[in-house]
């Protein structure tokens, strides 16, 4: 009995002594804040960035799906709204063998639509293709587009 006195009053010493202090969790957390301050910043770039080629990456992807259309079609869509005949049938479907894209048309990253013009005011010959980019507006820097910018 006496053993096990000793062992349970030894126990019961160890765990007054074997939490932290308020001065070790203050420096720990002191610490987090000082690597969060650091890392934080580094990282906080890249979800645009990140953003901005998902958007170029479905520009691309659209293209491949416009491109086998007009060699289905013998033209590309016409008009805002020619994205929609990439999934659902046109009304002269005699060759369309779509749909040509798998789901439904996205959204860009920052939820608006891609704007499709056809035909292009860049690209004449064919279409316009973009992403108007995290500011919402047309013709600004940070969009993406189908096209070299000056």
């Amino acid at each position: 009995m006496n053993v096990m006195h000793l062992s349970s009053r030894s126990r019961l010493g160890a765990a007054r002594h074997a939490g932290f202090t308020l001065i070790e969790l203050l420096l720990v957390l002191v610490i987090l804040g000082i690597l969060a301050a650091i890392v934080v910043p580094k990282f906080s770039g890249r979800t645009e960035q990140a953003r901005t080629t998902a958007a170029a990456s479905q520009i691309a992807t659209f293209g491949t799906a416009l491109d086998a259309f007009e060699v289905d079609m013998g033209y590309y869509p016409k008009g805002r709204n020619g994205l929609k005949e990439l999934v659902d049938t046109p009304r002269d479907s005699l060759k369309w063998k779509g749909p040509y894209m798998k789901n439904a048309i996205p959204q860009d990253p920052w939820d608006q639509d891609y704007v499709y013009e056809c035909p292009g005011k860049h690209n004449p010959s064919s279409y316009d293709l973009y992403s108007v980019g995290p500011d919402g507006r047309a013709g600004s820097e940070d969009d993406v587009t189908n096209w070299a910018k000056k």
